[in-house]
């Protein structure tokens, strides 16, 4: 299990003396690939009119579009909420973009108060992630949104 107040700690170190939203997504993307056990892929994905487009992210390549309202990572920004899956392909509308993956989670990213994207993280192993792991994740993306100049 993650140690969510030590990633906290690095985090925020990691990010102290950058504010460029590119080199700082691709840390974070870098930095949760590397700390959180048992992921295939750790991305993000930024919303451009009515869809999501890929951005920096560690892992397979992936979809690069995804509809708003489709897979997991189109419905969490339709929704505006985080999203946890134990089982994808039990997921209503689950887009495959790696067929290794078991489970998601899916967290919104904002530039204020306006969605911007989501921060996605797959793995190879179902039920992977607990609620622990959701307000951890939410706590992380937090951090990243307040010491980062996104663009909206």
């Amino acid at each position: 299990m993650a140690d969510y107040d030590f990633l906290s700690k690095q985090l925020k170190a990691l990010l102290a003396d950058e504010k460029h939203f590119l080199a700082n997504s691709s840390q974070f993307a870098a930095f949760i690939f590397q700390e959180v056990e048992d992921l295939n892929w750790a991305g993000f994905y930024w919303l451009e009119e009515d869809e999501l487009v890929l951005g920096s992210f560690q892992g397979k390549v992936a979809c690069v579009r995804i509809p708003l309202g489709k897979g997991v990572c189109g419905t969490a920004a339709a929704e505006k909420q985080t999203i946890l899956v134990d089982d994808v392909h039990a997921f209503s509308g689950h887009i495959a973009c790696d067929s290794a993956s078991e489970s998601e989670i899916v967290v919104p990213v904002y530039a204020g108060e306006r969605l911007v994207g989501v921060f996605d993280i797959d793995s190879p192993r179902k039920s992977r992630f607990t609620q622990d792991d959701k307000m951890g994740i939410e706590n992380l993306v937090k951090i990243y949104q307040s010491m980062t100049n996104i663009p909206d």
